[in-house]
């Protein structure tokens, strides 16, 4: 499932603008779209091709045949089951230039080392677009990621990363985003170890230590313990565990935070005690060990800030933070030498040197962004799912037999594990032996405990109960449901709303600002020095400068930079974990404004289950007319289909042979019974509508299917199905909330009007029969006519279009396997109850944003007025202005996270 998912989010930014908008236009313009029906009702989008495995899921564990080439055999790929992204723009195909966009692009995951403020993500953003070859760029301040599809004949990725450091300084490194990983220690330098020829399944080899080696490798066609153990010279040892790679990354950065502020709280202290201190008046001695202590601290811990902020001014024309801290420090610096030489040569002057404002400047400076940067990572660690994700598991046989405690990062495909009482599964699988009962709500949302059994399905994550029970895994835990769900919560994290662009503006212009502010700040204390003090030119300008350094440094653009994407991080991890997962930050940003809520009717706003309650055979030969329905119907998944399927297996009708069977969307399935087509589908499209015996069925409010043979009907079935139980909760709190609300479906008029009356839906906001390019217009008219916002809420393949055409798509999900629609959101449980969460939610996430925006802005105008001696008998000292970007950035943190605390009402 999880490796569909990722294959399924490259392929879909890679043709983004081309082959599913061509796609959506011909739907949405011939309102039928004829799908291959296999058994697993796949609709393939793309050209995906499927070959066979001799590794894979059901297969045995395949065995090296020699050192340098193992495991051998083609690998298989899932076909995906991909819906319309969200955001396209639906236009003619006459419109669409498919040759745009290069075909041969590989989708590139960047982890950034040194990511620590707005600036620095543009300076990224910048040095990255500059480079020919790059589309689709995203970048992330919080997930210290940058995501970019890149065009093979521009260059290679390792160029890229070189040009990247080289322009901004920072470390780069790629993360794999296909197969399973494995770190490994190797014998020898890893370097060279990388550098031999790639056993079969391997798909990269990346040195990340001096023994320390990230293998990437295709799990259907090698074992993770058959790589470590028989595809190389000598076997390997794992690694240590790591975590997700933006976990890492923040940790990494904290930890190097936390070495560089102990070192200089180290160095400062001294400093600070010779100043201040009643200690015997000896000024070269303490002057010359602080210059000493001083310069190590200007050198080695404010030394980094030099080359980021001249890469910034150079390769990418940004004025970022780090030149502010550059300035102020180095003026701090610089003056007190030139105090301090004035003393040694016996010519002191009136103001004494002050190294001790430099050097608890960057101490407070780097202590600001320790604190920041800790409380951002908890933050993410505080909402992150793959937390979920056990790190151990119990190896053993069918039977439950020769237990192996085995790291999870070794597991392949053919394993069976053991799950004791009161732990969590470690992936998904299927239960092979023993019962139990499983608490899913961390996925279903269903707080009663399910029974599992011999052929019961289980979810990575999901808690066991007092069972035991061998479970043979389906999905590594590198593509199971867990990091499946994790993957499409980090998508909304790269993504940026409206909002966001304006920050993006404010804070481009935010250091330019301030250095014009602190010019003025200078000048006028220079003039208030002479003109109203009478003070000397000299301890004029000294005093000015004092307070052009508080000025340039108290200001913090950090706080604006991150008022939003923290607040979209931590409500995509709250939303996920109840069960609503957003693929776009945008979605967040819209929702609150929704008003009017469409919803489909079948596995919407009912159940999907379908029951037939009447069925009538119009042919003379009943049991032929029987045998050729299920013959149509049992291998579609469609619900009329299943329905139908159900009945007529229960009643032992033996299904004919049906060749060439394919669904068409919104009307049925067709296909030959010797050499004669047939058809089963609604009746509008069989031509039926009008005939007495279907007219009857529809006055009782059932949904009418009829089946054809050569154009003549010869069996028609009524159906029925039942509410939702949240239904009429949803719509009612709806409507409440003063939010329109309407039924779209392709149903009859009798079983659509049916469910309308129950939930009390407005007659002119119910529409029926209506094919995907009708449920297009009528969002459509909803949209230009009206002025609405809308949600569209669906659950078929039908509801493409639709999705695509609203403001926000949301598709209710009714399995574990959240990998098949590209909505803009997904309702992972099956509740209605989660478009209100993302309404609330949404309203959530607004106020704290603005909280965050009027707190930044606030905060920057009283500390530069501060600062800059505007209250005359209050300021801020220089040595102190370091402590602005721990006043600044904390609260917009400790804001966002409130977050954590939404709870559902319902």
């Amino acid at each position: 499932m999880a490796a569909a998912i990722k294959n399924q989010e490259i392929v879909m930014r890679q043709q983004r603008k081309s082959r599913l908008r061509l796609l959506v236009a011909v739907i949405a313009a011939t309102s039928r779209t004829v799908v291959s029906q296999s058994r697993t009702d796949i609709l393939v989008l793309a050209g995906m091709g499927h070959s066979g495995s001799s590794y894979g899921p059901g297969a045995s564990n395949a065995v090296c045949s020699s050192k340098g080439d193992c495991c051998s055999g083609p690998g298989s790929r899932d076909q995906l089951n991909i819906l319309p992204s969200k955001n396209l723009d639906i236009k003619p195909a006459a419109d669409l230039d498919l040759e745009q966009i290069p075909s041969n692009l590989e989708h590139v995951i960047l982890d950034v080392q040194g990511l620590t403020c707005t600036g620095c993500e543009t300076k990224l953003f910048r040095s990255l677009h500059a480079i020919p070859g790059i589309f689709h760029l995203q970048t992330s301040l919080v997930l210290s990621q940058a995501e970019f599809d890149l065009n093979e004949k521009a260059g290679s990725i390792d160029e890229v990363i070189k040009s990247v450091e080289k322009a901004t300084g920072f470390a780069c490194q790629r993360i794999n985003n296909e197969g399973q990983e494995v770190d490994v220690v190797v014998d020898g330098d890893a370097k060279v170890f990388v550098a031999q020829k790639y056993p079969h399944g391997v798909l990269q080899m990346t040195a990340i230590g001096h023994q320390l080696v990230r293998i990437s490798y295709d799990g259907r066609i090698i074992g993770a313990r058959v790589l470590l153990r028989e595809c190389f010279d000598s076997p390997l040892k794992l690694g240590a565990p790591r975590r997700s790679s933006e976990l890492e990354s923040g940790k990494r950065h904290v930890w190097n935070m936390a070495w560089i502020t102990l070192l200089s709280t180290i160095l400062t202290i001294p400093v600070l005690v010779m100043a201040w201190a009643p200690l015997p008046h000896r000024p070269i001695a303490y002057g010359s060990a602080s210059l000493a202590l001083a310069t190590i601290v200007q050198v080695v811990v404010a030394g980094p800030f030099y080359p980021s902020a001249l890469r910034a001014l150079l390769f990418t024309r940004v004025i970022e933070i780090d030149l502010l801290i550059v300035l102020s420090t180095s003026t701090a610096y610089i003056f007190s030498i030139v105090l301090f030489a004035y003393v040694v040569v016996g010519q002191p002057l009136s103001i004494e040197q002050f190294f001790e404002t430099s050097t608890l400047l960057i101490t407070l400076i780097v202590l600001g962004r320790l604190v920041s940067a800790f409380a951002r990572q908890r933050a993410v660690e505080s909402v992150s799912i793959r937390s979920l994700q056990e790190e151990t598991a119990t190896l053993c046989t069918t039977s439950g037999l020769n237990d192996e405690p085995i790291d999870v990062r070794l597991l392949q495909y053919g394993d069976c594990f053991k799950v004791q009482p009161d732990s969590r599964i470690t992936t998904d699988g299927v239960v092979v032996s023993g019962t139990t009962e499983v608490d899913e709500s961390m996925v279903t949302g269903e707080s009663l405990p399910v029974e599992k059994y011999p052929g019961s399905p289980v979810i990575a994550g999901s808690l066991n109960g007092s069972g035991v029970i061998v479970v043979r895994l389906t999905h590594l835990p590198g593509d199971n449901t867990i990091s499946t769900i994790a993957t499409m919560v980090d998508q909304a994290k790269f993504s940026k709303p409206k909002t966001q662009e304006i920050v993006d503006v404010v804070a481009g212009y935010f250091v330019p600002v301030v250095l014009v502010l602190t010019i003025i700040t200078f000048a006028i204390w220079v003039a208030i020095g002479v003109a109203v003090r009478h003070q000397r030119s000299g301890p004029a300008a000294v005093n000015a400068i004092t307070y052009s350094l508080s000025v340039l440094i108290i200001s913090c653009p950090c706080a604006i930079g991150l008022a939003v994407p923290m607040v979209v991080v931590i409500a995509g991890g709250v939303a996920a974990k109840h069960g609503v997962i957003f693929k776009s930050a945008t979605t967040i940003e819209v929702a609150r404004n929704i008003s009017h809520v469409v919803f489909d009717k079948t596995g919407t706003l009912t159940q999907g289950r379908l029951a037939v309650m009447e069925e009538l055979y119009l042919s003379e030969d009943q049991a032929l007319a029987a045998a050729v329905t299920l013959g149509l119907t049992r291998d579609n998944k469609h619900p009329v289909s299943t329905a139908l399927a159900s009945c007529l297996n229960e009643k032992g009708v033996d299904a004919v042979s049906v060749e060439d069977t394919k669904s068409i969307t919104g009307k049925g399935v067709q296909g030959t019974f010797r050499g004669v087509e047939v058809r089963c589908g609604n009746t509008r499209w069989l031509s039926a509508n009008k005939r007495p015996e279907v007219q009857d069925l529809l006055v009782k409010g059932l949904t009418v299917v009829g089946v054809t043979m050569a154009e003549e009907l010869v069996a028609i079935f009524g159906l029925c199905d039942s509410l939702r139980p949240e239904s009429q909760f949803v719509v009612a709190e709806l409507q409440k909330r003063n939010i329109g609300v309407s039924i779209v479906s392709g149903d009859d008029a009798g079983a659509v009007d049916a469910v309308a009356a129950k939930l009390d839906i407005p007659v002119s906001h119910v529409r029926s029969r209506c094919t995907p390019g009708d449920k297009q217009e009528y969002l459509k008219r909803l949209k230009a006519d009206e002025g609405k916002k809308v949600l569209f809420c669906g659950d078929g393949t039908n509801d493409a279009v639709a999705l695509a055409q609203a403001d926000i798509g949301v598709h209710i999900n009714t399995g574990s396997d959240v990998a098949q629609t590209a909505a803009d959101v997904v309702l992972v449980r099956p509740y209605l109850s989660g478009v209100l969460i993302l309404l609330d939610l949404s309203k959530a996430a607004f106020y704290r944003i603005f909280f965050n925006f009027a707190w930044a802005f606030v905060y920057n105008v009283f500390a530069v007025l501060l600062a800059a001696g505007a209250f005359v008998n209050a300021r801020i000292e220089p040595q102190y202005a370091g402590l602005g970007e721990l006043v600044s950035v904390l609260p917009v943190i400790l804001i966002a996270l409130q977050l954590k605390f939404f709870r559902r009402q319902y």
